[in-house]
């Protein structure tokens, strides 16, 4: 804020105010000076945040929220307010900067993400706490499973027993892709039947205190088709040169390349469309990410995904998919289920 000129920085992103105070009720908005720390809301929530007494002040709004922007931001006399120009809309900006004065508004991007990217402890337990309850309900769901059952039905299980052990929802929607849909990277679960010596793809996630988790395993029922089996022992040589090229200093793009580079001198670099991985924390999807051309320097606990995937269009896909920390000498994996062919063979 000192850097860009600003008297205060007005969070609208409802992620971002969680990551700030812990508060996730909706319809709030947060003004940061360099000296006071506000949340406005209204009744709903005085409860919760009663809890953030000594952390920060709080607005009980009786009409709308913009118009309370306006007494908060009022009282403290703010010349120069940055907001949130990735997040706020249009309209609403708009309405806010007709309130407090066109020349009080200054767009800003980035600011918080850039904090988001470095977990602490306690964030990181909690993404180690959802990667634990997505790798149990997984092996749960898999004692389950046979052929004939549809893409849903294996979802509903899967989803139940995150759910049952802490999950407070998935940490976005579950791929559970059968056979040919495997193909598709972000497949949606249907009516479509596993059959026995096809493969079965599941990108799945948890959620505890907010903190998200996300892997993706592949699996046959039964015996692999010969094309799939081989492209199944790629795409794990890439997910491991992907994780070998993590450490701190690294470029983004270039770990993107060292597993590319795997998968395309196989011959299926055009099979491998989509970045090796992202950021995961608060949001499934967030700084940094691994795809060509970032210029982002790793550091010091950032986690990131490390999915490389080959998809043929009407045979199938294959996904391996780990989060990963960066830690001071290297990188480690969180996720602690297994990923050799053999695992992956469902008898």
């Amino acid at each position: 804020m000192r850097r860009d000129g600003l008297d205060a920085l007005l969070v609208t992103n409802p992620v971002d105010i969680r990551y700030l105070t812990g508060f996730s009720g909706e319809a709030s908005y947060a003004l940061v000076t360099r000296a006071q720390f506000w949340v406005i809301s209204d009744f709903r929530f005085q409860e919760e945040l009663a809890a953030l007494r000594g952390l920060a002040r709080v607005f009980i709004r009786t009409g709308e929220i913009v118009g309370a922007l306006g007494e908060v931001a009022g009282r403290m006399g703010l010349k120069a307010i940055g907001f949130q120009s990735e997040h706020l809309a249009y309209s609403t900006a708009t309405r806010i900067a007709g309130s407090l004065g066109v020349g009080n508004m200054r767009p800003t991007t980035g600011i918080l993400n850039d904090l988001r990217q470095i977990k602490e402890e306690s964030e990181l337990a909690s993404i180690r706490a959802a990667i634990k309850i997505q790798q149990d309900a997984l092996v749960a769901t898999l004692g389950q499973i046979d052929a004939g059952m549809t893409e849903l039905e294996v979802t509903a299980v899967l989803e139940y027993e995150m759910k049952a052990r802490g999950s407070t929802d998935p940490a976005f929607g579950s791929i559970v892709a059968a056979g040919a849909n495997g193909s598709l990277p972000h497949a949606i679960p249907g009516k479509a039947k596993l059959k026995r010596n096809s493969t079965l793809l599941i990108d799945w996630g948890a959620t505890v205190n907010g903190y998200r988790s996300d892997m993706t395993r592949t699996f046959t029922l039964g015996k692999w088709p010969p094309v799939m089996r081989e492209v199944y022992e790629i795409v794990l040589d890439a997910h491991y040169a992907g994780i070998d090229a993590i450490r701190p200093g690294a470029i983004a793009g270039e770990v993107d390349a060292a597993a590319r580079k795997i998968i395309t001198d196989a011959g299926y670099g055009k099979e491998f469309g989509h970045s090796l991985g992202h950021g995961i924390g608060l949001n499934v999807h967030e700084a940094p990410g691994l795809r060509a051309g970032a210029d982002t320097v790793l550091e010091p606990g950032m986690v990131v995904t490390v999915e490389p995937g080959i998809y043929l269009p009407g045979v199938g896909g294959v996904r391996i998919e780990d989060d990963v920390l960066v830690t001071a000498r290297g990188a480690r994996s969180l996720c602690s289920l297994p990923k050799d062919i053999r695992w992956a063979t469902l008898t």
